[in-house]
């Protein structure tokens, strides 16, 4: 059966409304939180919900940034069970290098749920955005803007899951296209001024380049500074739906999409699953994905995460 944001949020706040109770009992909750980094718009606003729904909850909140350092990462983890921490939300770094922590995590009782990107080991709920399907969505759009004919480049990311189906879904998305051609991968790292330079080289080296999908929009931004300074008809279209890109896309740059995905509600979904187990659920969902929405300039004016 799908599962929608609107009916996993109302969960959520059922849930919330009941939290006094539990919390009188059991004295003050403490939600520990570690992100893969936060010197990015779209995990600012994951953490300014986890702090809103906290403060509502009347909860504590131990926040650490990894940097996308897994080791880093680990060691947070490590601190904050040493605070005593209830719940933890994880937005991993490296799926994999994580799961000693998670392991951890459990066997101090603590509940896992992974926001964003999955992590390997005893999580208890996985709650993400349908990146394969923002993915496809982003480059049937780049292909449709095209008439379905040219040459379209990648501009890939880092290698954790979420990364990785955007690229498998946008593949997918262009090979019901015969006549678009995929000329180049190329890593931009997710960051601006990483994918101004790697896409600087991709519109030299195929002077017949007319499309560029980015896996976010961090690295879109770069290469749309990139595209324009070189004058070049080239269009393009990321994911996530940030308001920097939205803003290009209203003004009518050559950004003509992103598929956004909500991560405030990634959070408070994901925290309403965790409280759902604290209170002794035991039929709370394994994976709860997050339907994710076009962007483009018949609605980018207004919207926002």
């Amino acid at each position: 059966m799908k599962t929608t944001i609107r009916s996993i949020s109302a969960a959520a706040l059922c849930a919330a409304a009941f939290a006094p109770a539990a919390l009188a009992q059991d004295g003050k909750l403490k939600i520990g939180m570690t992100f893969q980094e936060m010197n990015n718009p779209y995990f600012v606003s994951m953490q300014e919900a986890l702090k809103e729904a906290a403060a509502a909850l009347g909860a504590e909140v131990v926040v650490t940034d990894a940097g996308h350092d897994v080791a880093k990462q680990m060691s947070d983890v490590e601190d904050m069970l040493q605070q005593d921490i209830d719940i933890l939300l994880l937005n991993p770094t490296d799926s994999a290098g994580i799961e000693a922590a998670v392991t951890m995590a459990k066997n101090a009782g603590v509940i896992v749920v992974a926001v964003d990107a999955n992590a390997n080991g005893p999580v208890d709920t996985f709650v993400g955005s349908k990146n394969r399907d923002a993915g496809y969505m982003s480059c049937k759009y780049l292909a449709e803007a095209l008439d379905g004919d040219g040459e379209v480049a990648i501009l890939d990311g880092i290698p954790v899951i979420p990364i990785l189906q955007r690229v498998e879904g946008c593949k997918a998305a262009l090979e019901e296209f015969p006549g678009i051609t995929l000329v180049d991968t190329q890593n931009g790292r997710q960051d601006r001024s990483v994918a101004l330079g790697v896409v600087e080289n991709m519109i030299q080296s195929h002077p017949k380049l007319e499309g560029i999908f980015s896996v976010n929009d961090g690295g879109a931004m770069g290469a749309l500074a990139a595209i324009q300074g070189s004058g070049r008809d080239v269009k393009l279209t990321s994911v996530d739906g940030a308001p920097e890109a939205v803003a290009a896309i209203a003004q009518g740059t050559p950004f003509i999409e992103t598929t956004a995905q909500f991560p405030r509600d990634q959070v408070r979904v994901g925290l309403g699953m965790a409280l759902a187990q604290l209170w002794g659920a035991r039929v709370v969902p394994a994976e709860v994905p997050i339907d994710v929405m076009v962007v483009d300039s018949s609605n980018a004016e207004g919207f926002s995460w």
